[in-house]
């Protein structure tokens, strides 16, 4: 039998994890190999050129295109703020010379002598690359970013929306079958990442808005509360870049479904410290999974490194990510060699894995991703 291999969901409570922090055009590196970094470390920036914004100088002054050269006061390369002379004519007679100011705060960039426009560009915008993560700096690659290092719990999900935002931990409910609804958050839950059980109730998201929370977690959403809070449905893009003011993620899938007990023990044993949370998804091709990364100070144990994937074999833990099976929890009994026909009338390989409920099931290989742990 051939070896098999899958998308892998990590659930870990001691590993090393490397992200990597790029820039989205080449810039300036701001730290070196070994610094330590905590999630709003500044570790690069570039400067976006700003707009180029447009002075009809030909026009305002009255005079030919190629005679705006002679009357420019401010000349190309020059620092103007509003207010600022940049072009004056001279008087003739009983008429007064006429004053052209800057409406605009930047750089003289060129005078086009064609059409006596003068251009000025305004000030360069400043993009700025944090560490997300609490760790040392292991990599730094020349004008783009860095890849930073850490070593703590970490916990993917199988979906969620939102940005990186880091704050506490707080295990808001008794079990991971009890849902997070509006009454378990508090005032003094602001800046924190709270975890649920089997879902999040729309209440409790509108009121973790209200109260500042920054992450959600729980076993599972309703994708009709999800549509309502955002406005729209989220469909199949890539997620991550919502503006909206909290992160949530979901460890088992859409509906109420318990959130497996190792992962809610897990984030249990983490309550009150400090966590990254990220809910970009993107389920097809290049699959980037949600996380909860919460750093951690240990030394002399044996460590972990995150992956991407990992071997299918008899007994790997296993999630189940398509229906009729989906969100649910496996073992892998068999990886059978023949292909089997499914629905769509094409042929794929299979594996054979008896569900946490005690059934066996058959199910596509593509249709499943391995829990790391």
């Amino acid at each position: 039998m051939g070896n098999a291999y899958t998308p892998g969901l990590t659930v870990s409570g001691d590993i090393i994890v490397r992200r990597t922090r790029r820039l989205p055009i080449k810039g300036d590196v701001l730290v070196s190999v070994g610094d330590s970094v905590s999630p709003d470390t500044v570790v690069a920036r570039a400067m976006l050129p700003g707009a180029l914004q447009t002075i009809k100088l030909a026009e305002k002054l009255g005079v030919e295109p190629k005679d705006v050269s002679g009357l420019l006061v401010a000349k190309v390369g020059d620092q103007v703020a509003k207010g600022d002379t940049i072009a004056q004519s001279k008087g003739f007679l009983f008429f007064k010379g006429q004053t052209i100011t800057s409406d605009h705060v930047g750089t003289i960039e060129s005078l086009l002598e064609v059409t006596g426009n003068l251009l000025v560009r305004d000030p360069s915008i400043p993009v700025d690359i944090t560490a997300y993560l609490e760790g040392k700096v292991a990599e730094v690659l020349p004008e783009e970013g860095i890849i930073v290092e850490t070593r703590g719990a970490m916990v993917q999900g199988i979906f969620g929306v939102g940005g990186e935002r880091s704050g506490e931990i707080r295990v808001a409910v008794t079990g991971p079958d009890e849902p997070l609804h509006a009454d378990h958050i508090h005032a003094s839950d602001k800046g924190k990442i709270l975890v649920g059980g089997s879902g999040i109730s729309y209440d409790a998201i509108t009121k973790a808005v209200d109260m500042g929370v920054l992450g959600l977690v729980a076993g599972g959403i309703k994708d009709s509360d999800l549509i309502k809070f955002l406005g729209y449905d989220i469909g199949v893009a890539i997620t991550g870049q919502e503006s909206i003011d909290v992160t949530i993620m979901v460890t088992e899938g859409f509906g109420y479904l318990n959130m497996a007990h190792r992962t809610f023990d897990l984030l249990k044993t983490m309550n009150g410290m400090q966590a990254s949370i990220n809910g970009a998804t993107q389920i097809r091709a290049g699959v980037i999974r949600p996380e909860v990364i919460i750093p951690l100070q240990l030394e002399g144990t044996q460590t972990q490194v995150a992956a991407s994937g990992g071997e299918l074999g008899v007994g790997t833990p296993i999630r189940v990510i398509r229906e009729p099976y989906f969100g649910q929890l496996g073992t892998v009994t068999d990886l059978p060699s023949q292909l089997m026909v499914v629905d769509s009338g094409t042929e794929v390989r299979v594996l054979k894995a008896k569900l946490e409920g005690g059934d066996e099931v058959l199910v596509p290989r593509a249709n499943v991703e391995i829990i790391a742990t």
